[in-house]
């Protein structure tokens, strides 16, 4: 008797069984993607053209990914001065800005650097003006800027995502 009592089947711990409804409601949900999905495939450190993203997508990104998000609007922009003071307003960058191309260089690098451990960076310039006096060279000069701050961030181990448009 004892040897029956042995081999007396245990009491299962498996889940109890669902409903049909539960099933298909499981199935009929959406599967969420990863994180960082927007981003899947690009470069950590690197300056491209937004084409193949939306910035509300950026934005959902850079939150889960727990990255600073950094956003100008540059419409209103006409020269190389209202770009440098709308990226200073749009970044918040303190009042002592010297709104040339190496004070924004140093504003997006050493201070942050400095500051402390920094989670990453996606970076927004919508609508760079193509205008005559923000001409090719002045829009290379500005995306080289954020290229240097990609190699920047890239030497120490920092995503930097700079996306840009023109207008």
């Amino acid at each position: 008797m004892k040897m029956r009592e042995q081999f007396q089947p245990a009491t299962t711990l498996a889940t109890p069984p669902t409903s049909t409804t539960e099933k298909a409601a499981e199935m009929d949900a959406p599967v969420q993607p990863p994180k960082d999905a927007p981003l899947k495939g690009v470069r950590s450190n690197l300056v491209q053209s937004i084409r193949a993203f939306h910035v509300h997508e950026l934005h959902d990104a850079a939150k889960a990914l727990g990255q600073h998000f950094l956003y100008a609007n540059l419409a209103q922009a006409q020269t190389k001065q209202d770009v440098l003071e709308m990226i200073a307003q749009q970044f918040t960058f303190p009042t002592h800005f010297g709104k040339n191309f190496d004070a924004l260089y140093d504003c997006m690098t050493d201070p942050l650097h400095k500051s402390g451990p920094q989670p990453g960076f996606i970076v927004v310039l919508e609508q760079i003006p193509a205008t005559a006096k923000f001409d090719k060279e002045a829009r290379e000069q500005l995306l080289d800027i954020f290229r240097d701050a990609a190699d920047y961030w890239g030497d120490r181990k920092v995503p930097f995502r700079c996306f840009y448009s023109f207008r």
